[in-house]
């Protein structure tokens, strides 16, 4: 169903409409486990960054995705499946524990795992500060990290709507960034942070956004209360 829908249901329409621009795709090895580090600013990052490459390319997504009931459960299930995307372990203790334990499959069976450190979507184009996870899976898996920029998917579908304007988004890839020497390494957090800012800088160099040093998450919450106590401003004026 992937490659179905990849080269005749919907990738032909995908190129004929908005025709992607590639660089780089060259610096994605042609087989082994590799990690696409990839900045966030849309829902859309998803459907054009595999589109541009010949290989699968996974990804996680929640657990409940999987495990819905009657025609609805089935056809959520037949989607995600059919698009790339695998369950989160339900054997972590965490959420983030289950993803990195799904993801490392993907890496141990050879695959290429596509992965967001910002941990959501940018709300106003900026890069954020990574999470550590991309770091540790690097370390644990020891398969490279290709730096991904992809650009104009957030005109394309922006924040709160489901289409926007038809531009021609870009996908860049960086070259592969090798952090075996850190093997052993993956529990101390300077390393992690040190490897997740790598990462980040190499991002920002091919996407060309300006990058904060704050998780997207908090940023989109202190943008949420800024607009709150600026509505309660005007109302009391």
């Amino acid at each position: 169903m992937y490659w179905f829908l990849k080269f005749v249901a919907l990738g032909p329409m995908l190129r004929v409409v908005f025709r992607p621009k590639t660089q780089g795709r060259r610096n994605v090895p042609a087989k082994g486990p590799v990690i696409l580090a990839s900045n966030h600013l849309s829902y859309a990052d998803w459907l054009f960054m595999p589109l541009v490459l010949p290989r699968m390319v996974r990804f996680v997504a929640k657990a409940e995705y999987f495990t819905g009931h009657g025609i609805k459960g089935w056809a959520q299930r037949t989607f995600f499946t059919s698009t790339g995307n695998i369950p989160i372990d339900r054997s972590g203790a965490t959420a983030a524990e289950g993803a990195m334990i799904s993801a490392k499959g993907v890496l141990a069976d050879g695959g290429l795992f596509g992965i967001y450190p910002e941990g959501t979507r940018s709300h106003d184009g900026r890069l954020h500060r990574g999470k550590t996870g991309v770091a540790r899976l690097a370390i644990e898996s020891g398969a490279p990290v290709v730096p991904v920029a992809v650009i104009g998917t957030d005109v394309i579908a922006p924040n709160g709507k489901k289409f926007g304007k038809v531009v021609r988004p870009s996908v860049k890839f960086g070259k592969p960034m090798d952090f075996s020497s850190y093997a052993g390494q993956e529990n101390d957090r300077e390393v992690l942070r040190k490897i997740t800012d790598q990462i980040m800088r190499e991002i920002q160099a091919l996407s060309g956004q300006e990058y904060v040093d704050v998780y997207a998450a908090d940023a989109k919450r202190a943008a949420r209360e800024q607009g709150k106590g600026g509505g309660q401003r005007r109302m009391a004026s």
